[in-house]
């Protein structure tokens, strides 16, 4: 008899490996013809499963052309605004044999209805379809920023995205719970825990009240929910918390929602591994922070992931190129195919610290969701910003930790010494950029879609699509009629804006110092206070984000360290235009602007505010720039007029606060107000 640790044998003596998780590598860019080139190329070089990156604008339910997208498009992913691009995306990818993952939130049930209509004109069978459709909106509102509706009527498409598909998709995953972005946004492992787990329960809640889904039915809808996941630095404790997320997933669905069958119990996950820790200083340490990362998600059999796509080295520095996605596909391909760990049981099972470190997080998890509970549930948690200012606290925690070198990161506050990396001395500095001719090229094409589209079906399917979310009826079939009628994203988008409205999600950066802030951050208040005395007024800082970049963490950190500094700062969150910035501007008689942009739209979108500042008389307001910038594109921001430029290697905001006050101090004398 095999040990509790040990794989059976082969009536020849060797070990059985378990098949291996699905090797994935996040991609999409420029176009859609450009992404299925990358796709069917990385499909040759062993990758198992697909996992669409789609651009900002598709993310948030607008076409190419939109005024928010300009500078956004194929970007941070691939362009889709009809079923011509999908059909195009897909071309010679046979879907009725992919495992498909779709990273797409508030326009998940229109992006699920494209790749129906695509398979469908393959001829295939929508029932035999596999895959993913990530489609969890509230962590959106708390994290990632790619919300578009408000919270009950988000929660409506979750449901009918999941009622749907149990029915008519059954090997598909129609909800993908993530805590990925959660622990982006500096979440602890007990709030990624809590916070994911309220979710499900939300929306299994959402579901057994809803009327759409037979209470005999029920636990097969329990059985297609997965969960996309984050794994950190802290090895053990990952490993620990992952264990916590399979015991504390089978507690919730026996005792919460009497689902007896335990394959219907099973916490079925996927899994990037962090992207926050990776670092612009020394990039070629991440390939050994990603492979500790992966570790976590992979050793432990009772709690190994489905699904496994790693970021690659460079990402702190820019898009990836296809060699360094390869690089990361062979990381997965050698941890699979040449050691053994396929061929054991739980290396973990009957260790008492790692039992004692599940428990623990446990216990604190419970606790956290009987506090989300007593709040209403998760979605009164975000309308209230009780996660969100939590999240906001942890990620301020953690970077002063590391600002104050209690938390070592290699390279960043400790062996800062280095050679120059030979993997960045290419041509292309070690990344890829789009070519900037990709938008107009997208957006012709769009023009020529519309041209040859017949317009009256497109009124008809848009007018039935409105009558569905009016009436409550279930979005999918009209969504997928819309999309063979040649409905573009924007229209689906905006016929859903016309019924349910948009929202605004709380920033969580509090106006109010916390216990102790105004002592340890005196020195630099004591300085921006002798400045403001000059200006004859505090210093006003405007934060902004143009754009429909989401990620909004270090637009959040650098608000809450300015107030911690003593300036008056004004930041309304993620989407805004350059004229709403520069509005912004104007009535707050602002002394500086910082503009904050990670999705490689940098020179477009501040090159529209600059414009517009200088229009507006804000000509001698000195602007500063934060997020992923290459080396080639600082020069051309400065000679726009930019004052500062800040990348993540300038971890330390209290010197930056210090920068920009002093920056200030120099031109005061020169404002127009």
């Amino acid at each position: 008899m095999s040990s509790p640790t040990e794989a059976p044998k082969a009536s020849h003596g060797t070990p059985v490996k378990d098949r291996p998780w699905l090797f994935r590598t996040y991609s999409g860019h420029s176009s859609a013809a450009a992404s299925n080139e990358l796709y069917r190329t990385n499909l040759k070089k062993g990758q198992t499963g697909l996992s669409v990156a789609f651009d900002l604008p598709t993310q948030t339910g607008y076409d190419s052309d939109h005024v928010l997208a300009r500078g956004e498009v194929g970007k941070v992913g691939v362009p889709i605004c009809h079923l011509g691009d999908m059909r195009t995306l897909f071309k010679d990818i046979p879907l009725e044999q992919m495992n498909t993952s779709m990273t797409i939130n508030a326009p998940s049930p229109w992006l699920l209805a494209l790749y129906v209509a695509a398979a469908e004109e393959q001829g295939a069978d929508r029932a035999k379809l596999s895959g993913t459709v990530q489609n969890d909106i509230i962590k959106e509102y708390l994290s990632r920023g790619t919300y578009i509706f408000p919270p009950a009527p988000s929660m409506r498409l979750i449901t009918d995205v999941i009622s749907f598909t149990y029915k008519e998709i059954p090997r598909w995953n129609p909800t993908n719970v993530c805590s990925y972005h959660l622990q982006e946004a500096g979440a602890t492992p007990v709030q990624e825990l809590a916070f994911a787990l309220a979710t499900s329960i939300a929306v299994l809640d959402a579901i057994k009240t809803g009327g759409q889904v037979a209470a005999e039915d029920f636990p097969k809808v329990v059985g297609r929910i997965s969960f996309f996941v984050n794994a950190g630095m802290r090895f053990v404790t990952e490993i620990a918390k992952m264990r916590a997320f399979v015991e504390l997933w089978d507690e919730i669905t026996r005792e919460r929602y009497g689902v007896e069958d335990p394959k219907y119990r099973r916490f079925r996950y996927g899994v990037q591994v962090n992207s926050l820790g990776l670092t612009e200083q020394q990039p070629e340490n991440n390939v050994y922070r990603i492979m500790i990362e992966m570790l976590a998600v992979v050793l432990s059999k009772n709690a190994r992931a489905r699904a496994v796509q790693l970021p690659a080295w460079n990402e702190a520095l820019g898009l990836p190129r296809p060699w360094d996605q390869q690089w990361s596909l062979r990381l997965q391909q050698i941890m699979a195919m040449e050691t053994d760990l396929l061929e054991y049981g739980d290396l973990f099972d009957g260790s008492h610290v790692m039992d004692e470190k599940v428990q623990a997080l446990k216990a604190e998890t419970r606790a956290e969701i009987d506090k989300i509970e007593a709040l209403g549930g998760a979605i009164a948690a975000v309308e209230s910003a009780y996660m969100k200012n939590l999240l906001v606290g942890s990620n301020s925690a953690r970077l002063q930790a590391i600002e104050q070198g209690t938390q070592t990161v290699v390279g960043v506050n400790q062996y800062t010494e280095t050679a120059p990396s030979p993997l960045m001395e290419g041509n292309d500095g070690g990344i890829m950029t789009v070519d900037p001719k990709a938008e107009a090229e997208q957006i012709a094409r769009l023009e020529s879609w519309r041209a040859a589209r017949d317009d009256a079906a497109v009124a008809k399917a848009l007018a039935d699509l409105k009558q569905a979310a009016e009436t409550g009826e279930n979005i999918m079939e009209p969504s997928i009629a819309a999309a063979k009628a040649g409905v573009t994203t924007g229209e689906w988008g905006q016929a859903l804006r016309d019924v349910f409205g948009e929202y605004r999600a709380p920033t969580g950066v509090s106006s109010e110092l916390k216990d102790g802030e105004a002592e340890k951050f005196a020195a630099i208040r004591e300085k921006v206070g002798e400045i403001g005395k000059t200006l004859g007024a505090d210093i006003r800082f405007l934060v902004g984000k143009p754009g429909l970049d989401g990620h909004s963490n270090g637009a959040e950190q650098i608000a809450v360290r300015a107030q911690q500094a003593g300036m008056t700062v004004f930041y309304d969150g993620i989407r805004l235009t350059p004229k709403e910035i520069v509005s912004s501007a104007l009535e707050h008689k602002v002394h500086a602007v910082g503009l904050s942009i990670l999705s490689g739209s940098h020179i477009p979108l501040v090159r529209q505010v600059m414009t517009l500042m200088t229009e507006a008389g804000l000509g001698e307001v000195p602007v500063v720039v934060g997020g992923i910038i290459p080396e080639q594109d600082e020069q051309a921001l400065l000679d726009m007029g930019v004052t500062r430029i800040y990348t993540p290697k300038d971890y330390q905001m209290t010197d930056i606060m210090e920068d920009i006050a002093d920056v200030v101090g120099r031109r005061h004398n020169s404002y127009p107000f």
